[in-house]
């Protein structure tokens, strides 16, 4: 096929033909890097959290009366043991996407700067088994290494505790290609020795980088008040636990406000509430931008097609076929579109820095720009065909005709 005189009729109508192509880049930039965002949050709403999900139901108490909050906790968390179906029970002051993060940073030396921040959590003994964190490596923790301390929410209870279960993350982060049993760890004032790690255990809330997975376990017993209980049961068997456990905490304080009482599916599906908002925001916007162009794309093939009706028409009448017609039309939309790609391909790269620097987005993997620039070539070739198969049905008698 001539390809110079497709470039002479482009030429011709320059200004349109560059902001048509304009557009494509545009549109290339911006579709990459929702992808790129769409992909991560999406993968991020598909993390694991190391706790048994299908099988845990929990419910957060607030007593209103005097007494010690350690004694209410021991005989609620006996009544609840108690109900038909429970497998573990225990009282908590975190959970993964509860949002509750108490977080402190973490040295390894004495009187050394902390490497990084990680959360700590607190609970009452069973801890491990009731949430189904899985034991890697080294032991849980003795019945003598939990401190009951008047607050486990202040240094005066990190500063008295003398074992920690980290997960696997933080181990390899802080003791990389080393055996981290029996190291010790600064995060507080004392040192505070490793006895296990726990295959993984999101933090409470999530953010941007690799920290989410830094998490601590320590025995401190919550004695505040306001309490989380979670229970282990079977997936069958939520529902009927999750009810019956409210009844029987009202029943032995009738003076307790209860709340949150839901499944760990729910809580994570609440927690992500925004995120499925946010992604449908992004995907319908990166689906309407994808429509305008090929709109624009079809609308000038449109215009051109009328346009050259007569020289359609004689082209035809000298000899070419519908299938030349065709392809000219597809061939001089390809030219426009590619025209477009390269400038999109450098200018999501630019956008991406900027987002990078402004919002904390990861790097534009370079996969993504033959994966757009396929994507949109593909969707100008599909915008085009419509025009094209009119353009390539415009009878040879069509030149004998006066305009």
């Amino acid at each position: 096929m001539p390809r110079f005189p497709m470039l002479a009729s482009l030429a011709r109508h320059r200004l349109t033909v560059l902001l048509l192509a304009l557009q494509v880049a545009l549109t290339c930039a911006i579709v990459c890097n929702v992808a790129l965002m769409i992909a991560g949050r999406a993968a991020q709403m598909r993390w694991p959290s190391g706790v048994a999900e299908d099988e845990l139901v929990m419910i957060d108490s607030a007593s209103l009366g005097d007494g010690n909050p350690l004694a209410r906790h021991a005989a609620d968390l006996d009544a609840l043991r108690g109900i038909p179906g429970v497998r573990a029970v225990a009282a908590v002051d975190a959970l993964p996407f509860n949002r509750n993060n108490w977080s402190n940073g973490i040295a390894t030396v004495p009187d050394g700067s902390a490497h990084l921040a990680a959360t700590a959590f607190n609970g009452t003994p069973g801890e491990r088994q009731a949430l189904g964190l899985r034991l890697v490596a080294g032991r849980d923790f003795r019945p003598d290494e939990y401190v009951p301390v008047d607050s486990a929410h202040d240094w005066d209870g990190i500063n008295h505790v003398s074992a920690t279960i980290v997960t696997r993350a933080l181990a390899a982060r802080l003791f990389p290609g080393q055996d981290p049993l029996g190291r010790l760890v600064y995060p507080g004032d004392q040192p505070v020795r490793i006895v296990g790690v726990v295959d993984r255990l999101l933090r409470p809330m999530l953010e941007t980088g690799d920290g989410n997975g830094y998490a601590m376990l320590f025995p401190m017993l919550p004695d505040d008040d306001s309490v989380t209980y979670v229970l282990r049961t079977t997936p069958a068997q939520r529902q009927r636990v999750l009810k019956r456990a409210a009844e029987v905490l009202d029943r032995l304080d009738g003076n307790r406000i209860l709340r949150h009482a839901q499944t760990f599916e729910q809580l994570r599906s609440d927690y992500f509430r925004h995120d499925r908002t946010m992604l449908g925001l992004l995907l319908a916007a990166a689906t309407g931008l994808l429509l305008v162009t090929a709109v624009g794309i079809a609308g000038l093939a449109s215009f051109w097609v009328q346009q050259r009706r007569r020289a359609i028409g004689i082209r035809r009448a000298v000899g070419a076929t519908r299938r030349d017609i065709l392809r000219y039309f597809q061939a001089e939309n390809a030219l426009i579109v590619g025209g477009g790609l390269l400038p999109g391909a450098l200018l999501a790269l630019g956008l991406n820095l900027l987002l990078m620097r402004h919002y904390e987005l990861p790097r534009l993997p370079l996969a993504y720009l033959p994966v757009a620039a396929l994507a949109l070539w593909l969707l100008g070739q599909l915008a085009v065909l419509g025009p094209a198969l009119r353009a390539a049905a415009v009878p040879p008698v069509v030149a004998t005709r006066a305009d």
